[in-house]
């Protein structure tokens, strides 16, 4: 099984980036930890800070993963492009936040792709990355069924 991990704007920063919502810790520490919790998981990441990168790979994805957890960070609430490269998957997509963001300004209250996607996962921090995985997971083993 594999399962793509994109994240958006500012994420390449984790641990030193506002501690107080994000936390100490890099991305790239957690997503370690997370392949080696999961090896039987083939777990590909993607990071950029620009839209049309995040939009060539979802598209360049397309076919040849089982799912996608995708964090586009601010542009969650800014990107049409991004939210219609999403549309145009057939695999199951999950949206994660680190932070709550409905607990934010109301700016990211609303999210252009959450309309095209499985499930979403917000306020967990690192942890929600684990939890939309272990979802896919199960979805994924459901449908073989």
């Amino acid at each position: 099984m594999k399962i793509y991990i994109i994240n958006g704007p500012n994420l390449n920063i984790l641990g030193k980036r506002q501690p107080d919502i994000y936390g100490n810790r890099s991305f790239d520490d957690y997503l370690s930890d997370l392949r080696n919790k999961y090896p039987e998981i083939e777990i590909l990441y993607f990071q950029s800070n620009h839209a049309g990168e995040i939009v060539d790979k979802i598209q360049e994805i397309s076919g040849k993963c089982d799912a996608l957890i995708i964090n586009p960070a601010a542009y969650t609430h800014s990107s049409l492009a991004i939210a219609d490269a999403i549309a145009s998957l057939s695999i199951p997509v999950a949206e994660v936040h680190i932070s709550n963001i409905f607990s934010r300004e109301n700016i990211r209250h609303q999210s252009l792709i959450s309309k095209y996607v499985k499930g979403i996962i917000s306020g967990f921090g690192l942890d929600g990355y684990e939890l939309a995985l272990k979802a896919l997971i199960n979805l994924l083993n459901f449908k073989e069924k």
